[in-house]
């Protein structure tokens, strides 16, 4: 049975609250086996006495019932009587639902907590326990509350864990793929870790890399099941995003460190923390946080601040707190946030709603100020000047780049992507007419004009596309350029101001 640095911490932690008289522990998880271990490990001496919603008192190591099922309030009648909080640990689980409802339970627990902290009873010794995955505390019992989340297993308890599974089935994995796949595990607990180790073993016969899809699966689910993240499908690679050779170039270097992160944070790498790309709509910023996940070979997840909003106090920014949860669970995983002025844009506005958004702001760059862990985010933005200027700040990203329009060799390049894409080809010289005459088209017109290309082409009598075809297209087509003429001047104008380093080698 591993005992992980992580767990080893925690109970140290939770040891001098216990020798130091606190009388409720709140610990907050889902997984019970460990829970129960943490306690156990905690108890040197003392008994320890589990209730739990479904069987009532059961006994603490096999969870047989104990007795006829009693509700809480009764069950805990048991502890009027001094004698009973001596040397005990009382574990209560799954009881987040009645502390908010049920009056006569808290009245109980807060009337042993009393017992328990009267110095008139000096034989008594004993500490309640509450495990539930879900947070929910009264008002009357929050000062006898101290919570503490217990953790997923870190890379080193995740490596225990897989060498007793294999050693169990008696499975012959390489180093390099048993190093792949404990990277991969990260974010999912110990009982998701051994279910998915069975279905590997089961559905191919052995335990290798390839297994990373059912693994990527499973978080997928996590995702889903939490409602405010959104795990986006790989649909594009860095070699489909036009142009862009320095961004491009840069994050292929981050990529490297990220991939052999441990490596990298041993010699003396700073974690990195993500990229910034601003600039004009429809130029490539999205196409990039795509290609992004599947460079880094982890799971991309796309924060949508609208989701984050709740109707009552404090659950906008509860949303915040969950989102970053998951996406560290996750981790190592790209988190794009798309279009982020639109959710941090009213800070400066005053209002109700701009109140939120400086506290959602705030959590935000907290959070990308400290982060350790491996969660590499992308930014992207039309607007910055809608932004509040502390999101620019040096530390917050890693880098910040600006793209702007593409130029001529960049608008070819784009034209060779998304004509081979449409298994469609020209004459490099039609191509170059193409670029040239294409100035102020972002990538999205260009893309957009080979697809109404390649449909004409479909409907005709023609069986080759050609430069004319595609020439007069483009002669129908409003670049965004020309069609938001004064709000891409108004971008270009800040940009200017702020000499953000360009993505672009011109």
């Amino acid at each position: 049975m591993y005992r992980g640095v992580i767990l080893s911490k925690l109970k140290s932690s939770i040891q001098g609250y216990i020798d130091s008289f606190f009388p409720i522990i709140y610990l907050q998880t889902f997984e019970y086996r460990k829970a129960d271990r943490l306690i156990k490990d905690l108890a040197e001496g003392r008994s320890i006495q589990e209730w739990n919603l479904a069987n009532g008192w059961v006994d603490f190591d096999y969870k047989r019932p104990l007795a006829e099922y009693q509700e809480l309030p009764v069950a805990l009648e048991q502890f009027d009587v001094i004698e009973q909080l001596e040397k005990v640990f009382i574990v209560l689980k799954g009881i987040s639902k009645i502390l908010m409802d049920d009056q006569r339970s808290v009245a109980k627990i807060l009337s042993i907590v009393h017992k328990m902290i009267d110095d008139r009873f000096e034989d008594v010794e004993a500490t309640i326990f509450i495990v539930d995955p879900v947070i929910e505390i009264p008002v009357i019992l929050e000062k006898f509350i101290t919570i503490f989340e217990v953790p997923l297993p870190d890379e080193s308890e995740i490596r225990k864990i897989m060498t007793e599974f294999i050693n169990q089935v008696d499975e012959e994995v390489t180093e390099s793929d048993f190093s792949e796949l404990s990277l991969a595990f990260k974010g999912l607990s110990q009982l998701e870790i051994e279910q998915l180790l069975n279905l590997a073993l089961h559905n191919g016969g052995g335990i290798d890399r390839n297994d990373k899809q059912l693994i990527l699966n499973e978080k997928e689910q996590i995702i889903n099941k939490g409602g405010i993240l959104e795990m986006v499908p790989f649909h594009y690679s860095i070699e489909e995003v036009g142009g862009l050779e320095v961004m491009k170039s840069w994050l292929m270097r981050k990529q490297k460190i990220f991939s052999n992160l441990n490596a990298a944070l041993e010699f003396g790498v700073d974690m990195p923390k993500g990229v910034f790309i601003v600039g004009m709509p429809g130029c490539g910023k999205s196409l990039t946080a795509h290609a992004t996940g599947l460079l880094f070979q982890a799971p991309l997840l796309r924060l949508d601040i609208g989701r984050l909003m709740g109707k009552y106090v404090g659950e906008s920014e509860a949303n915040m707190r969950k989102a970053i949860q998951q996406a560290e669970a996750i981790s190592p995983c790209v988190l794009w946030v798309d279009e982020i002025e639109k959710a941090f844009s009213g800070i400066a506005s005053g209002g109700s709603g701009s109140e939120v958004a400086t506290r959602l702001f705030g959590q935000f760059l907290t959070w990308m100020q400290e982060k350790s862990s491996a969660v590499y985010v992308v930014a992207t933005a039309n607007d910055i000047s809608r932004l509040p200027p502390e999101l620019l700040r040096k530390g917050r990203f890693d880098e910040t780049f600006y793209v702007g329009f593409p130029n001529q060799k960049e608008r070819k390049h784009i034209f060779e992507i998304h004509l081979k894409k449409r298994k469609q080809k020209i004459l490099h010289e039609d191509l170059e007419g193409l670029a040239r005459m294409t100035k102020g088209y972002s990538g999205a017109d260009i893309e957009n004009i080979v697809k109404e290309s390649v449909e004409a082409l479909f409907l005709s009598n023609d069986k080759k596309i050609n430069y004319d075809l595609i020439e007069g297209i483009v002669k129908e087509t409003t670049s965004i350029s020309e069609a938001l003429k004064k709000q891409v001047e108004d971008y270009q104008s800040k940009y200017d101001q702020l000499k953000i380093k360009n993505a672009s080698d011109n």
